[in-house]
């Protein structure tokens, strides 16, 4: 009978030892959890940031696509002689 008092003793103290190994690593995983969400905010920022300077960047280029489509056009009609010579 003391021993079964013991064993039931020994597990008590086991559980009582795994109950705060596993406060202490949730602890430590609150605290990771707090960094990771902090440095995650500062991504957000910096994809924001990005984001921006990339739209500023594409509301310039339809200036640039006019010159472009100029381009392609000239090239178009450049390559039609060339067609109707070669038929």
């Amino acid at each position: 009978m003391i021993s079964e008092f013991q064993e039931l003793s020994d597990k008590i103290d086991q559980l009582a030892e795994m109950t705060a190994a596993l406060r202490r690593e949730n602890a430590q995983l609150r605290q990771a959890n707090a960094a990771l969400v902090v440095e995650n905010i500062g991504y957000q920022k910096r994809l924001s940031e990005a984001h921006s300077r990339v739209s500023a960047l594409l509301e310039q280029i339809p200036a640039l696509d006019g010159e472009v489509d100029a381009d392609a056009d000239a090239a178009a009609d450049g390559a039609m002689p060339d067609q109707e010579h070669n038929q």
